[in-house]
């Protein structure tokens, strides 16, 4: 068996391709967001987030990455949300096949969050939220 492709989920976002980064999730993954007190639970659930994301984000790239000893990676953003740069951080943790099992992401600064990704974002994915 080849060593785990974990970069799958970088090429999806960098191609816009959300079925490119899904593929790269396990099936009972857990996406936590700054947006949500409750993380977004399964593939359904984060697909649809993403989309939305991909909707909400402008002019969105990876500036750097970073990986652990355990394989744990963390890519560093830098995107906008209407008139706003943000920066942001993807911490993504792989199961042993691979696949992402959690992923966390943070932003800055916090008026990015509470004001157009928060009024973008939290009525197209209310109902993802159980």
């Amino acid at each position: 068996m080849g060593k785990p492709d974990r970069s799958l989920f970088r090429r999806g976002v960098e191609s816009r391709d959300v079925a490119v980064m899904m593929d790269a999730f396990a099936d009972g993954a857990v996406l936590h967001s700054p947006i949500t007190f409750r993380p977004f639970e399964g593939k359904e659930a984060i697909a649809r987030l993403l989309g939305i994301l991909m909707q909400v984000f402008q002019d969105f790239r990876y500036t750097d990455e970073l990986t652990a000893e355990d394989g744990t990676k963390a890519l560093i953003f830098r995107t906008r949300v209407g008139d706003r740069d943000v920066e942001g951080l993807d911490l993504i943790r792989f199961d042993e096949a691979g696949l992402i099992r959690d992923f966390t992401v943070m932003v800055r600064p916090r008026s990015a969050v509470e004001a157009p990704l928060m009024s973008r974002t939290l009525p197209l994915c209310r109902d993802l939220i159980r």
